[in-house]
């Protein structure tokens, strides 16, 4: 026996050493220490008890030694739970415990790992304090501490941030990147709900910053990167700077004393921290021809005129607005609901129509349109608030008062005269108003009733063939007309014509006469002396114009017979060879 006690003292020793697991030691123990000294008493507990007895001296032992002796490996944690002070004690392995057999409990639990970005809150059940425990570590609890499950560091880059709320003292504490390694205090909790991104402001942005702990603000500008501290939070967003040029100006309102001004100087416009930036106004522009109305804060209204230089481009100053003019709209001016805030006033054309009666009770929808301009604008907004409406109704009341005396054939082919009676007899309802109309025409007319309808329909169709005939008729005047005097202008050229061919003919026998008379002239006084007998002159004459009337008779086709006495030819018989051919020259001739 004291062999073996020795040797199971040499056993655990050798255990703690080597660092074996707790359940293969104690197995180990059992049959390699325990097993023969059971066996070595066995002889002794046989005779005493018998074998029941051997087998109970065997367990109550096993369960003794398994009870009082633990091997802790590495990682391992014993927490020995006592009757007496100290109530709790642990034992981080490696290490060999014995420990007393009268304990309440003895548990093994495993070491916490916490991994390089990994922590975890450990709260103390006495005294209720809590830490934190970093990796990297193999983290041994204390007696009484417990551990919450491991979460993640917070890493952040240069643009991140994350706010701690720390529950017990109710500080902020912001951390800023670049870290890789944050980690909360034991009572911090992580706002906004995680990291927050800053604010990259470019060089036409700001940003509005509230500070919650202390009420002030500030503006932010660009270009620049921006964190928020512990109370603070962004009021709006990011915001544009208003760009401030010749077509834009901007409305502010200083928060601290409620003034409004507006900012027309050119520049990259940024608030402060009292200024709210109301609206962004934009440069009115008027045509030669616009107009408008800016009602200021006293309620009085300025004319502003296209043609006038000064007024024609401007901004709209603090505490006014452009007055907008509801005008009724459609045919019949039934809806009024047209807004009007740039006035033309040049001359429009403006469509209307109305139901009338005549004087024996035909009921027509008349349809026309007037051509009108606004010639004085401050009467017009003096005298009336819906100025089409005005108009339209006007004329309406006046066609029905003149088409009710009269009657459906007198109005049909007097429509147009009863139309510029109503806009000229009652001209000082307009003008009153501002407003002239040039023209006034009827463009249609129908019957409300279609029984009514039909029989004006066939009127209106007779009318029309028998102007379709009439035009027909003076077309076929006009062309015949057309005709003779045609005719008369041909014949008037055919006189004009033979006039002037009589003249020349007349002037051309004079011209001949007058030369030949020369040549007769020149021939009989340049054979005085010669000839000194003027009838012999003159039969010489006579005998060279035969002879230039005969040369130009052989040009030409012509055949002239001439009498032996008109040519005065004699026949001779001469005696020589040639008398045949001679003779025969003679006949031909």
């Amino acid at each position: 026996l004291k062999l073996q006690f020795l040797y199971l003292i040499e056993f655990c020793y050798t255990a703690h050493t080597l660092h074996t697991p707790a359940p293969h030691a104690r197995m180990q123990l059992f049959y390699v220490a325990i097993v023969p000294c059971l066996l070595a008493a066995s002889p002794w507990l046989f005779e005493l008890c018998g074998w029941a007895g051997v087998a109970a001296v065997a367990v109550i032992t096993l369960l003794a030694l398994s009870r009082c002796v633990w091997f802790l490996a590495e990682g391992d944690q014993l927490v020995v739970h006592y009757f007496t002070f100290p109530h709790v004690e642990v034992v981080n392995g490696p290490a060999m415990k014995v420990v007393p057999f009268w304990i309440r409990k003895a548990v093994m639990r495993r070491a916490q790992l916490l991994g390089q970005l990994e922590y975890c809150v450990v709260q103390n059940d006495v005294n209720g304090e809590s830490r934190v425990a970093e990796g990297p570590q193999l983290l041994f609890l204390g007696a009484y501490e417990t551990a919450q499950p491991n979460k993640a560091v917070v890493s952040l880059k240069a643009t991140e941030y994350v706010r701690f709320l720390d529950k017990a003292t109710g500080c902020v504490r912001v951390e800023r990147g670049e870290q890789g390694r944050v980690v909360p205090q034991a009572h911090e909790i992580l706002l906004d709900g995680g990291k927050r991104q800053a604010l990259h402001l470019k060089v036409y942005e700001y940003v509005r910053i509230e500070d919650r702990k202390t009420g002030m603000t500030r503006v932010v500008r660009g270009e620049q990167l921006v964190f928020l501290t512990g109370h603070e939070e962004v009021m709006g967003g990011v915001q544009q700077a208003v760009e401030v040029d010749d077509k834009r100006a901007v409305l502010i309102r200083n928060k601290r004393h409620g003034q409004m001004e507006l900012v027309a100087k050119k520049q990259l416009f940024f608030p402060t921290e009292d200024e709210e930036v109301v609206e962004v106004r934009e440069r009115i522009k008027l045509a030669d021809y616009e107009a408008c109305i800016v009602r200021d804060k006293d309620g009085k209204d300025t004319f502003y005129f296209g043609r006038n230089e000064a007024q024609r481009s401007f901004f709209l100053p603090p505490h006014s607005e452009l007055v907008t003019l509801l005008w009724s709209r459609g045919r019949r001016r039934e809806c009024r609901d047209l807004e009007i805030k740039m006035l033309d006033l040049r001359p429009m054309y403006m469509s209307f129509e109305f139901n009338c009666r005549t004087a024996d009770n035909v009921e027509l929808v008349l349809e026309g349109s007037f051509f009108w301009e606004i010639v004085n604008l401050e009467a017009m907004v003096k005298f009336t608030c819906d100025t089409t409406g005005d108009i339209c109704n006007h004329a309406r009341s006046k066609f029905i008062e003149r088409v009710s005396k009269t009657k459906l054939q007198q109005f049909m082919s007097d429509f147009n005269t009863i139309a510029e009676d109503v806009y000229k007899k009652d001209d000082k309802f307009y003008a009153q108003r501002g407003v002239l109309i040039h023209s006034l025409e009827v463009t249609g007319y129908k019957c409300a009733e279609n029984s009514t309808a039909k029989v004006l329909e066939q009127i209106i169709q007779e009318t029309t063939n028998r102007m379709n005939r009439l035009q027909q008729q003076e077309s076929e005047n006009e062309v015949q007309l057309h005709q003779i005097r045609g005719d008369i202008e041909e014949e008037g050229a055919r006189k004009e014509l033979l006039a002037i061919q009589t003249e020349n003919s007349n002037a051309r026998a004079m011209m001949e006469g007058l030369a030949e008379a020369e040549r007769v002239k020149s021939f009989i006084q340049g054979l005085r002396e010669d000839v000194p007998d003027l009838a012999s002159r003159m039969a010489l004459w006579n005998t060279l114009r035969k002879g230039e009337v005969l040369g130009a008779l052989s040009q030409g086709t012509a055949k002239l017979y001439f009498t032996p006495q008109d040519a005065n030819i004699s026949i001779e018989n001469h005696e020589h060879d040639h008398a045949a051919s001679s003779d025969a020259d003679y006949q031909k001739c």
